[in-house]
């Protein structure tokens, strides 16, 4: 499958709290960029679904934002680990806390 995306997404993995009403589910990035990011989950959402986002970035500072799922892969739980990308990839859309700093720590991963 080619690569769809005009920016490369860094490996980090940080707490994300997401939930389509409000964040009540953890997962953990596995990759992200300034506009998307993977979360890697044996709950994803269905693609299309808009989501709200908490994202404690490794200083605690506290990301939100919407976010919309463009794709999704539901592993079982037992097998997440071993299955490279089960989860959900999603274009982050707004932010209403920290844009500024999710943007500097971002920048800081592609120095």
């Amino acid at each position: 499958m080619a690569e769809k995306r005009n920016i490369t997404r860094k490996r980090k993995r940080i707490k994300v709290r997401f939930g389509i009403e409000e964040p009540t589910k953890v997962a953990f990035t596995d990759d992200l960029s300034l506009d998307g990011i993977f979360l890697k989950t044996a709950s994803p959402e269905k693609p299309g679904s808009l989501l709200c986002l908490e994202i404690t970035l490794p200083d605690e500072t506290l990301v939100l934002c919407k976010g919309r799922v463009h794709w999704a892969k539901r592993v079982p739980p037992n097998m997440l680990r071993l299955v490279g990308k089960g989860g959900m990839g999603l274009h982050i859309l707004s932010y209403t806390q920290a844009e500024q700093a999710y943007g500097e720590f971002v920048g800081n991963l592609h120095r």
